[in-house]
């Protein structure tokens, strides 16, 4: 008996040492992953799962990647209506001035802010992000304090901007996880990689100034998928890259910065887009602005409102694992008064299983709401009594 319980411990402890030794071999597979570089993150977009993270949290000066943030404030002024994609853009003399990576735009110029996007999420146009900077703003200080602000909002706490173009400067610095997560909110609207997923474009098309645009992310070119974001390069900063890629409906979000060569970049970004692909799965649940609830409002033009989803919203497991027995919790926000915006939050969604969430998303307005007036008000409240009166 004392022997057999003797084997039985000793099954038990080789069992243990082995689990804890592939767990650890795991773990330093993935800590692996990554090397040369000063700090790396990997996550899955609809999620924002971290898959892989090296030094994440590192305040590094980011270069042109600075210009995931112009363009997503870009995007938002197109999806809010204050700027049209076939509105011309006049450069100014400072937009004009400025140096580095440009679309080589003279003083008076005009371009489309579908160009000049072009020349942003392409050629990294310094003087293309300066000149929609001040189309937006009024000028690129009020733009970058802008670009703060949206760092606040997002809950970033190791970024801070003092240009809209990544140029060196003292004080402008950010780190790969808040890059990632910009990036994340960037990708949520859609047709940003119509522009960061081209290789080439042109630009002047139709005049004796054609140019010729050449994505500076080479990935794009030769990993299938790979449709953004944006890369980097300063002497400071050294070789950096925000990238996307999309394979069987699941995106991810690689992000280095301070590789030393442009090759060890896309290397180090190609393995870990390799082993999100190889090692995950997602599952997609809904759509962006998809209605999932309808709000009440009172006081209104209208009673409800739709409330639709900020973004798209999967469920992230290891490849081969179930998505099963999920649950969804709405919560709506009570007592909603207009006016209201589009965009603006009124509830929230959140998945989960097993007890734990796994994913939780604000819910949007789905149009503007007005105030009432009077007379609407008074004809639904008469309305009310005849009813009540019946």
């Amino acid at each position: 008996m004392k022997r057999f319980v003797s084997l039985i411990v000793t099954i038990f402890l080789l069992t243990s040492l082995l689990g804890t030794s592939a767990f650890a071999a795991e773990e330093k597979k993935n800590a692996d992953i990554v090397n040369n570089v000063k700090s790396a993150i990997l996550i899955e977009r609809d999620t924002g799962k971290v898959l892989y993270e090296k030094n994440s949290n590192e305040e590094l000066p980011p270069a042109s990647m600075t210009k995931i943030m112009t363009m997503l404030l870009i995007m938002e002024a197109i999806d809010q209506g204050k700027l049209k994609w076939n509105e011309k853009i006049r450069a100014s003399e400072y937009a004009a001035s400025m140096g580095g990576s440009q679309i080589f735009l003279e003083p008076g110029e005009e371009m489309t802010t579908k160009e000049m996007l072009r020349g942003i999420a392409i050629g990294s146009g310094n003087d293309a992000s300066v000149a929609m900077a001040e189309r937006i703003a009024g000028s690129e200080e009020a733009f970058v304090d802008m670009m703060n602000t949206k760092v606040k909002e997002l809950g970033l706490k190791h970024t801070f901007f003092k240009n809209t173009t990544g140029l060196p400067v003292s004080g402008h610095f950010s780190t790969a996880n808040d890059m990632a997560i910009m990036a994340k909110e960037l990708l949520k609207y859609e047709d940003i990689t119509k522009f960061t997923g081209l290789y080439e474009a042109y630009l002047r098309e139709n005049t004796d100034k054609k140019f010729w645009l050449v994505n500076t992310n080479k990935l794009v070119r030769f990993y299938p998928g790979v449709d953004g974001l944006k890369t980097g390069f300063t002497a400071e900063a050294k070789y950096c890259l925000t990238a996307t890629a999309q394979k069987n409906g699941m995106r991810v979000i690689a992000v280095v910065f301070g590789a030393p060569t442009s090759k060890e970049r896309n290397a180090q970004v190609t393995k870990m887009l390799n082993f999100a692909f190889n090692q995950y799965q997602t599952h997609p649940m809904y759509k962006r602005e998809q209605t999932i609830a309808k709000a009440r409002v009172s006081k209104g033009q209208v009673k409800s409102i739709e409330a639709v989803t900020s973004e798209p919203i999967s469920l992230l497991t290891k490849k081969g694992e179930k998505s099963e027995d999920v649950k969804q919790k709405i919560t709506i926000k009570k007592n909603l008064k207009a006016p209201i915006n589009k965009g603006d939050k009124i509830g929230s969604l959140k998945l989960i299983k097993d007890g734990k969430v796994f994913v939780e998303s604000p819910l949007l307005a789905s149009e503007d709401v007005k105030e009432a007036g009077w007379w609407t008000l008074y004809k639904r409240s008469f309305g009310m009594f005849t009813k009540a009166g019946k």
